[in-house]
């Protein structure tokens, strides 16, 4: 068992199964001695629901996982130099395959027994729009591991693409160029902040759920003793009549009347 087996299989499996499967497999690490990898695997995160159809679409969907990467390649390379000819052509290829994608991951999910909110559907497009942006989302996406929805760079909109200038028009002033990326880096760590309460939040839901599995665990151990406890005190007390029966007979046999 290592880590990168255990993840393919948890991150395969429908959010449902997750916690369940994920303690089973740091439990059997830790009987074989690693606890080193009983708390790697316990800190795997459960996917939410958009996150789960996005990797259940890289790993039904291999091909176009590979055509979305390549354009997202092409639009970052246009995007960089500042083409904005080739940047709008990308770009209505860009909607039509992630709206398409989208619709399929959807698709996947139900077949396999889940469901998508049109909330998780749309976190669903904003991820592949991340892949398409930023190459280390793209790989992040692609290995089908997501735990979250991504979110796609500050800037790289379709807004941005559709007034991207040609390579021929001039770049913008220095000042408002400086301007663009302060408010981009500010909108970048405000996005950056609220993940990070959005995963805290996740991991204290986690931990509720687990504590509620363990309390439902103990309730039904409790329950089975209480039934146990019950049925020998229905034997003890059909012992103790049948006993009091044989003590009335012994005695009428000692004292006949």
């Amino acid at each position: 068992m290592d880590l990168d087996a255990v993840a393919d299989e948890l991150y395969g499996l429908p959010p449902g199964e997750f916690t369940a499967t994920r303690d089973a497999r740091a439990q059997q690490a830790r009987k074989a001695g690693d606890r080193e990898l009983a708390e790697h695997i316990r800190k795997l995160r459960r996917p939410t629901a958009a996150a789960w159809a996005a990797n259940l679409l890289v790993r039904e969907e291999p091909e176009e996982t590979r055509l979305l990467l390549e354009l997202g390649e092409a639009m970052r390379g246009a995007h960089r130099d500042l083409d904005g000819g080739q940047l709008r052509e990308l770009s209505a290829r860009q909607r039509q395959i992630t709206a398409a994608l989208a619709r399929q991951a959807r698709e996947l999910a139900e077949r396999a027994g889940g469901h998508l909110s049109d909330d998780a559907q749309r976190e669903v497009t904003e991820t592949l729009h991340a892949a398409l942006a930023d190459e280390e989302a793209g790989r992040a996406w692609a290995a089908g591991r997501l735990s979250r929805p991504l979110a796609a760079p500050v800037g790289f909109t379709e807004e941005a693409v559709a007034s991207a200038p040609s390579r021929r028009a001039a770049k913008p002033p220095a000042k408002a160029e400086t301007k663009a990326r302060e408010e981009a880096r500010k909108a970048e760590r405000e996005l950056k902040a609220r993940e990070e309460e959005q995963r805290a939040a996740q991991d204290e839901a986690e931990r509720a759920e687990e504590r509620r599995r363990q309390v439902e665990r103990e309730v039904a151990e409790l329950r089975e003793r209480l039934r146990q406890a019950e049925e020998e005190q229905r034997a003890a007390r059909d012992r103790l009549r049948r006993a009091d029966r044989a003590l009335a007979q012994a005695r009428n046999r000692a004292n006949p009347t």
